[in-house]
């Protein structure tokens, strides 16, 4: 790992810690038993047209605040109007102010899948997820060996929810793939300085081959960079920033997949 995400990781594993000392696992198992069952992301990704995952988070490391007012269920109801496909919830802490407790919050308002985004590399994250009703993880290649990678795939897929597996490279796809993923992101966004490529979706989309879903993330400034990469086979677009700064986000969705 880098620098970069090897600090977004230990901090991650340190909540995850300070969590499991006050919610054991066995209780967690009991409560992601108890949720509802799981909407299928996949399916919702693979509608005609562009999907949108609009994401929720208050700040990034790397663009500092992005809104003075994050009111989570606000932000569901405004990305569910706007047509949203699913939500990505960011629930990590110390680099992007958000809580796991959001995940609840978020698909109270809506019907959409939502996702978890963090960094997850213990199996506690996963029962954690489904026991707030989440509906999918983000499982980041660059964070995991091969086995941890193929192992947390697995339990996903044992506790119901799907995984956007997020690639940055040919390497890392392949090893998406080898694991066995089926819905895979592609992150425009290196995090080794956090530098943008967005002609990475474009580039590794034949390499993705079919029968996946392709998921474009980070760098969508706008409506032409929507059009740019469906033009380019990508199946779904993550929309963070410029939904979180917009006072119109569900307007803005609208316009993303017009």
């Amino acid at each position: 790992m880098t620098d970069i995400l090897a600090s977004l990781v230990a901090q991650a594993e340190r909540q995850t810690a300070r969590r499991r000392a006050t919610r054991p696992e066995a209780e967690l198992t009991r409560a992601a038993a108890a949720a509802p069952a799981a909407r299928d992301l996949a399916a919702a990704l693979a509608e005609p047209g562009l999907a949108v995952i609009a994401e929720m988070k208050p700040r990034s490391p790397s663009r500092g605040p992005l809104t003075d007012d994050y009111r989570p269920a606000e932000r569901a109801r405004a990305y569910r109007d706007g047509g949203a496909h699913a939500l990505s919830v960011l629930t990590h802490e110390d680099g992007f102010g958000g809580s796991p407790e959001h995940l609840s919050v978020a698909r109270a308002e809506s019907q959409l899948p939502v996702l978890r985004k963090d960094f997850i590399t213990d199996e506690y994250q996963l029962l954690e997820a489904r026991a707030l009703g989440a509906d999918a993880v983000l499982l980041i290649v660059a964070a995991l060996s091969a086995e941890r990678l193929a192992r947390l795939l697995a339990r996903t897929r044992e506790l119901g929810m799907e995984a956007l597996v997020e690639t940055h490279d040919a390497d890392e796809l392949d090893r998406a793939l080898e694991a066995g993923a089926t819905v895979i992101g592609v992150n425009h966004r290196d995090l080794r300085d956090f530098t943008l490529d967005r002609t990475l979706s474009a580039r590794l989309r034949p390499r993705v081959g079919a029968g996946r879903i392709l998921v474009a993330e980070s760098g969508v400034r706008d409506a032409h960079d929507a059009r740019s990469l469906a033009r380019a086979g990508v199946d779904a677009v993550l929309v963070g920033e410029l939904l979180m700064r917009s006072d119109n986000p569900a307007a803005v969705i609208k316009e993303l997949t017009a």
